[in-house]
């Protein structure tokens, strides 16, 4: 019987330690792919035995043939076309008014002199587009924003928001420049809440024409490029009113349209009767544009002017749309308009690659310091200093492949006009328009200071950079308000899931998150600490990826519980940090994907290791600053946390020593980075001939 007995414990202890097996097997396994999932990302060889990162003039060449988009040749002859005229390139000092006729004589010569037709590009091949838009604005960021007044808003407004007739009567005059325009939408009182603009446009049904007309100062068309000076027709924003079609025989508000109203005579450039057009005065930056203020008496146009795709007049007075109410009507009309927003993310991205690019290069050249008795070494070789450029230049990296992903999307939603497509652009551009702007903002000031007094000349650009690229935070959409627009498409997504219904493409990762990232936190994983594991693009994928599901499911079930208490305007002000973060960390989980796509992508071998340096240091950095995060729900346990630490600290080291062909690689040429710190040779000597010496 004690033989029986002892058998049977030792079978129930056998069986105890196979089912604590398989429980530790399930942890061991990929959190990151369902069952019966064959697809994922691989383990990168990357680590185990570190290697120093080597570069080269080789190494720099391959790398900027595969940063090289498509579209390269055509920057280049713009690049060539202004190198060749020097009356068209921007000096360091000069007067508001000189500006704003340089910048036009600027806009011009692109269009008229090199050839360069702009709208025509946006609307065949969008890409070339948005790559003719940034060299424009590595001249003269004032010309690229006005190059984008031009085409992407003025006559983007016709192309998107028109039909055949409109496109019939503008298209050349707007592509060649014969009717340069405005794009009026913004009020004294009234920015971010389009919904609420209070300029108008009732209906006359004995003249067949449109009255639009400034109900008050408020309603004053405010910030208007184009405006003061050049602006020869303006697409006005106003509620359409249709006299007696109301209840009780009341004027019917129809909701916001755009209009087409004329505000100059184009021949003689006189403002016309009934528009009242004022300066906006010296801004903090880009005074190369003529912002002003607009404002309109009676003015009467043709009804055909209302541009008419969402909603149309017909001659006795009736209102059609092919959608039923006016927020379907005025989504779409914004909807339309987010090719304004792709290009301001991919400048932005343009911006940060010439500041990082002049602040590298001047670490690379400054001396300062050094051990007893021996030569004094380059500030790059300070780890702050590291700690401070180098992850800007990981980023510069991931957010240029993430915005190319955004123009390649916006392409083919312009070429199919597929209703998922639409919504992912929609919403991806708003986010990635948040993100790398707040970002750039923030790295130009920290480039200026790491370069120190040198930084602070004005011919060493940091101050006119920072200043021009600053309203980029603001103008096409409040930064603060697009990523809530992120954060509410992310929680209409949460809702789908468990409708069982179909997720976009940037989010499909939260069809398995929800069970798979949310679970309780790996006890296995948690504290591996190796190289390979956490150059593992499986493990740094996961983690951002799980940061951004356990928000999204916290957030949602604080927003279910205030609204109880507070209503739905109330409790989403009570989470609206917590919903800023979620947008910002859903973001960051795009732009990471991007990135490792990108690095998996890559034909050659070693330009493939150096882009995979740069995309672990971008991670590890993103993971580390948000630490806290981690350590809260037990995802990182401490020793990992400290593992984390020290490699982002040592890849920040290794990217340094590949800085110059990292920098080299974006192929900026001397028009575009101008600063005499940021120079490939003998920086210091054109610093001094600048001076005088």
């Amino acid at each position: 019987m004690a033989t029986t007995s002892r058998s049977g414990r030792d079978d129930d202890d056998r069986t105890a330690a196979m089912r604590r097996l398989r429980i530790l097997s399930l942890h061991l396994q990929d959190p990151s792919r369902s069952e019966g999932d064959d697809e994922g990302l691989e383990l990168a060889a990357c680590a185990g035995r570190r290697r120093v990162a080597s570069g080269g003039a080789d190494v720099a060449a391959a790398l900027g043939a595969y940063l090289r988009g498509r579209h390269r040749d055509t920057q280049v002859r713009v690049f060539e076309f202004f190198l060749s005229r020097p009356d068209l390139q921007t000096p360091v000092e000069m007067s508001t008014a000189a500006h704003r006729e340089l910048c036009f004589r600027q806009l011009c010569a692109l269009v008229r002199e090199a050839g360069v037709r702009p709208l025509s590009l946006m609307a065949n091949d969008p890409a070339e587009y948005f790559a003719v838009m940034e060299a424009a604005g590595g001249v003269d960021i004032s010309l690229g924003v006005k190059f984008g007044v031009q085409y992407s808003l003025w006559g983007g407004s016709i192309i998107n928001l028109g039909t055949k007739k409109h496109r019939d009567k503008f298209f050349d005059g707007i592509d060649n420049l014969d009717y340069p325009g405005c794009f009026a939408m913004t009020e004294l009182h009234h920015g971010s809440n389009v919904q609420a603009l209070q300029t108008t446009a009732t209906f006359d049904p004995v003249t067949d024409e449109f009255i639009i007309n400034t109900p008050n100062d408020g309603a004053i068309k405010w910030w208007i490029g184009n405006a003061a000076l050049h602006g020869k027709f303006a697409t006005v924003f106003a509620r359409l009113i249709l006299p007696l079609q109301g209840k009780g025989g009341d004027p019917a508000d129809m909701g916001i349209h755009a209009f087409i109203v004329p505000i100059r005579d184009l021949d003689t450039n006189a403002v016309l009767p009934g528009i009242e057009i004022n300066d906006c005065g010296h801004k903090i930056g880009l005074n190369g544009v003529d912002n002003g203020a607009l404002r309109f008496r009676s003015v009467r146009i043709p009804r055909d002017n209302l541009l008419n795709r969402f909603g149309d007049v017909s001659r006795d007075g009736k209102y059609t749309s092919s959608l039923p109410t006016i927020n379907k009507r005025f989504a779409a009309t914004l909807g339309e308009l987010v090719g304004g927003r792709v290009g301001i993310a991919y400048s932005s991205v343009g911006i940060l690659k010439v500041s990082v690019t002049i602040a590298v290069r001047y670490a690379l050249l400054r001396q300062q310091f050094g051990p007893p008795k021996k030569p004094e070494i380059s500030v790059l070789d300070y780890q702050s200093h590291q700690h401070k450029l180098m992850p800007m230049l990981a980023s510069s990296y991931a957010f240029h492949f993430a915005t190319l992903y955004l123009v390649d999307n916006y392409s083919e939603m312009k070429k199919t006009n597929d209703e998922d497509v639409i919504a992912d652009v929609h919403v991806l551009s708003s986010g990635l328009k948040a993100y790398i702007t707040s970002y750039t903002a923030k790295s130009i000031s920290v480039c200026r200071e790491s370069c120190g007094g040198h930084g602070y000349a004005a011919v060493n650009r940091f101050g006119a950079m920072r200043n021009d690229h600053d309203i980029f935070q603001t103008f096409e959409g409040d930064n603060t308000v697009l990523l809530q627009q992120v954060a509410g498409d992310l929680l209409k997504q949460y809702q789908e899931k468990f409708k069982g219904g179909t997720l976009s493409a940037t989010w499909n990762y939260l069809r398995d998150s929800m069970g798979t990232y949310l679970s309780q936190p790996n006890p296995v994983t948690s504290r591996w600490e190796g190289e390979d594991h956490l150059r593992d693009p499986n493990f740094q994928l996961d983690a951002f990826r799980y940061r951004s599901s356990r928000l999204l499911h916290s957030v949602a079930a604080r927003l279910q519980k205030h609204s109880k208490t507070l209503g739905g305007f109330g409790a989403w002000n009570r989470c609206l940090n917590h919903l800023l973060t979620l947008a910002e960390s859903h973001i960051e989980s795009v732009i990471l994907a991007k990135f490792i796509e990108a690095v998996k992508r890559c034909p050659d071998e070693k330009t493939r290791e150096l882009l995979k340096l740069v995309c672990d240091l971008y991670a590890l950095d993103r993971i580390w600053k948000d630490i806290g995060t981690y350590r809260n729900v037990d995802y990182v346990a401490p020793n990992k946390a400290k593992a984390i630490h020290k490699l982002a600290d040592y890849l920040s080291y290794q990217v340094r020593l590949v800085a110059q062909e990292l920098i080299d690689a974006f192929d900026l040429p001397d028009l575009i980075v101008r600063a005499p710190i940021g120079m490939q040779s003998e920086a210091y000597a054109q610093y001094t001939q600048h001076v005088g010496f």
